[in-house]
């Protein structure tokens, strides 16, 4: 299946700005990013600022043209489309997640 993706935590001061269809801005920090060689492209999974670390947080992810640091967070950023696509950020996600239960 997906070959194995180096995962990156986010840095404490590696924000994103989001402005939804409403032109309303939102701070998110960086959970953390990756690259995948299967579709050749690096991701980044986002969650909101102030966030609680008890609250059910809902986690946002892009694919992202890193800067010249190779950083997300002045680069583009561009929607995931396809479900293969997803269901492969999810699995990363959900091993980020599990990994970090167990520390």
């Amino acid at each position: 299946m997906a070959n194995e993706e180096k995962i990156h935590p986010g840095e404490n001061d590696q924000q994103i700005t989001l402005i939804d269809d409403k032109g309303n801005e939102e701070l998110y920090n960086v959970l953390f990013t990756f690259d995948s060689e299967d579709y050749g492209k690096s991701y980044v999974l986002l969650y909101p600022e102030g966030a609680a670390d008890d609250d059910d947080v809902e986690i946002e992810a892009f694919a992202y043209t890193p800067d010249e640091n190779g950083d997300a967070s002045s680069g583009d950023l561009f929607p995931i489309e396809d479900d293969d696509e997803w269901a492969m950020v999810e699995e990363v996600l959900n091993t980020f997640l599990a990994d970090d239960d167990m520390q």
